[in-house]
């Protein structure tokens, strides 16, 4: 006769994966540290020379790699933050990605508006405590 002690060995749950969650944590601000510099040292060169049309456009991989790290490193902190309440891998990465990219390209997106303010009218453009 089979005995209920028997089964405990047959379904065991799965180790939560903390190290990716741990991982994502670290890409993300590290990426973000690296976006920082990356992003004060363009708006520096645009207070330099504002009136250089190369500078209007937030194209150039000092800015797009920092970024996407960040994407990478949110993306990867989702997901296994997602499988450690036992969400399995696939369903965890089908809801981060999207989800990723989404706030990605709004962020991205914003951002670019946010400079393209700065550019045209200087930091005067992007005071937000004046009321006029």
């Amino acid at each position: 006769m089979v005995m209920p002690e028997d089964f405990i060995y047959y379904y065991t749950l799965p180790e939560p994966p903390v190290f990716l969650v741990i991982l994502g944590l670290f890409i993300g601000v590290t990426s973000g540290a690296a976006f920082e510099a990356s992003l004060k040292q363009k708006v520096q060169e645009w207070l330099k020379n504002p009136y250089d049309p190369g500078m209007e456009q937030l194209s150039g991989l000092e800015l797009r790699l920092p970024f996407l790290g960040i994407c990478c490193g949110i993306c990867l902190f989702l997901g296994a933050g997602l499988e450690i309440f036992s969400v399995s891998t696939p369903l965890a990465l089908a809801i981060s990605l999207p989800l990723t990219l989404f706030t990605g390209y709004l962020v991205w997106s914003q951002l670019g508006k946010q400079l393209q303010l700065l550019y045209r009218g200087g930091s005067q453009a992007m005071d937000l405590d004046s009321w006029e």
